[in-house]
């Protein structure tokens, strides 16, 4: 309901002389020419006005509040009654000439960053510091992956590119970064950085797994990876160097007994919690089997025990006549190949050990350069428990990636392993493999010998 008032009606309600001029009253006061006068009008309801302006109370102050669905519902009504109103964010109009009256506020951010780094412009020893690998083999991965992350636009926001999509992921898995330093650094939200991350791992192991990390099942793959252990240790049909690392994590809220690392603990003296990864290398370091994700307190033994590398291929025989090497934690196998461990060994068993333990270092070596590249393995991450197996996974995958397209490790990144040796409790399961191990230390001490030029050999 509206009420009109004339000049000398509104006047006495200010104690003004009778006859005055207000407009020249009003310039006069404010030092400024005003509007023709209008008479005042009641105050509507202040939700539907702020709706006019398409705000809600405390937007006008510079705070964005989500609308609930009844307000959403409420400033429609407002806008059908009123005509159209122009609909824009922040970033751009969005949705121009639909009813309703709604306004999608988008936060301003800070990409500039990001624009720097996926410029062409960009020095390649910058991308390469910053992503852990070289633009070729960034943008391989990204079109490897764009068909598994992209998104379309919608009426309400252009989508986030593919390219800046995996860059989150790889930026967050190199560096370890807090998601709210990663939010800063590529101007989205943090929880926006937390789903693009958990996506993109998601699809390199759905898409780039089955790709990058392969068994050597043909005899012709087999074949070349045990002449290439063969050339370096004298060791025959060995097709791969077995390694188990930890993850340090937080202490989980449940379980978490079976989590807690006693040796890194006791080292540290600092209470720590753990998940394994237990990796299967070849010749060049690449990963051709991961099992990812048990608890921390339990052995090297036990976990190769509840992996498919054993349950799949060792117990199922797929594995005769070749060898796995691994570390004195894990069991005499028939497959499996360990150093000995008893006391005053022979020259044979010590020869044996030295060619064993540079096998192994291909394994060390390579969890060494994975936990380099990617700085997120290197402390205990923001990852829930249950998210970890997949962002693990993916970073075998890129490191394999890498490996392959020879992208070496920045020495100035370097990481030390801190994987405490252990014995396997029952460190032999097979008598025949006891004889096959020592018919190996035998011929290469035999060769070693002759190389030597008799038996003046020396074991250093």
């Amino acid at each position: 309901m509206s009420t009109s008032y004339t000049e000398a009606q509104f006047g006495s309600l200010f104690d003004l002389p009778a006859g005055d001029d207000l407009t020249s009253w009003f310039t006069h006061l404010c030092g400024e020419e005003q509007p023709a006068f209008q008479a005042p009008v009641a105050m509507a309801d202040p939700r539907k006005r702020s709706a006019e302006y398409g705000l809600l109370e405390g937007e006008a102050s510079g705070v964005k509040r989500q609308r609930s669905p009844t307000t959403s519902s409420r400033e429609n009504s407002a806008g059908s009654n009123d005509g159209d109103h122009e609909h824009t964010s922040a970033g751009g109009a969005a949705g121009a000439g639909r009813g309703g009256g709604r306004r999608l506020w988008v936060k301003e951010r800070d990409h500039e960053w990001w624009d720097r780094m996926s410029s062409p412009a960009c020095p390649e020893d910058e991308f390469r510091r910053a992503f852990r690998m070289s633009r070729a083999t960034f943008e391989s991965v990204c079109e490897e992956l764009g068909a598994a992350v992209a998104k379309e636009d919608t009426m309400l926001r252009a989508a986030i590119p593919v390219r800046q999509r995996v860059a989150v992921c790889i930026w967050r898995l190199a560096t370890g970064e807090p998601l709210r330093l990663v939010s800063k650094r590529f101007g989205l939200g943090i929880s926006t950085c937390h789903k693009l991350v958990l996506e993109v791992c998601a699809a390199i192991k759905a898409v780039l797994m089955p790709k990058a990390v392969q068994w050597p099942e043909a005899p012709d793959a087999a074949a070349g990876v045990s002449a290439s252990f063969e050339a370096a240790s004298g060791i025959p049909s060995v097709v791969g160097a077995m390694y188990t690392t930890h993850i340090p994590i937080i202490a989980p809220k449940a379980n978490v007994a079976a989590y807690y690392n006693r040796r890194h603990t006791e080292r540290n003296q600092k209470t720590s919690y753990s998940i394994t990864v237990q990796g299967v290398v070849d010749a060049g370091g690449a990963f051709t089997d991961v099992c990812i994700g048990w608890p921390g307190s339990m052995s090297d033994a036990d976990v190769l025990d509840r992996s498919a590398l054993y349950a799949q291929r060792g117990a199922a025989g797929l594995l005769q006549g070749q060898w796995v090497v691994g570390g004195a934690g894990y069991p005499l196998m028939d497959w499996l190949l360990v150093p000995y461990t008893h006391h005053n060994m022979t020259w044979a068993q010590h020869v044996f050990n030295e060619r064993v333990d540079g096998v192994r270092a291909v394994a060390r070596d390579a969890f060494q350069r994975l936990k380099s590249r990617w700085g997120c393995l290197q402390k205990r991450t923001e990852v829930k428990l249950q998210d970890l197996p997949v962002v693990l996974g993916a970073c075998c995958v890129l490191h394999n990636i890498c490996e392959r397209a020879g992208d070496a490790v920045d020495p100035d990144i370097a990481f030390q392993l801190f994987d405490d040796d252990m014995v396997a409790d029952n460190p032999v399961r097979s008598t025949a493999a006891v004889a096959a191990r020592d018919n190996i230390a035998h011929n290469l001490l035999h060769r070693n010998s002759s190389a030597a030029g008799g038996p003046g050999f020396h074991f250093k």
